[in-house]
């Protein structure tokens, strides 16, 4: 199984689609929300992304927004 980060933060529309395709496709995941643990956002930063969510998962290149079709690459 992947190991799959979802980055997100409050109020965020992209954020909740992409939470809950991952719930719908019974894929398990671990949510750090930015409003709440802030130190996160430094770590986005570094890797280049100035918007959530941001998807980080083994053996898939990290992404930003809600990419349907790169999020069906882990219910396979």
């Amino acid at each position: 199984m992947k190991n799959i980060t979802l980055f997100t933060k409050n109020g965020c529309p992209q954020c909740r689609m992409t939470k809950n395709y991952l719930r719908t496709h019974n894929i398990p995941f671990t949510e750090h929300n930015i409003n709440d643990e802030p130190q996160y956002i430094s770590y986005l930063k570094d890797k280049g992304f100035q918007a959530v969510p941001v998807l980080e998962a083994d053996g898939l290149a990290s992404f930003y927004g809600f990419r349907p079709e790169a999020l069906k690459q882990l219910a396979g």
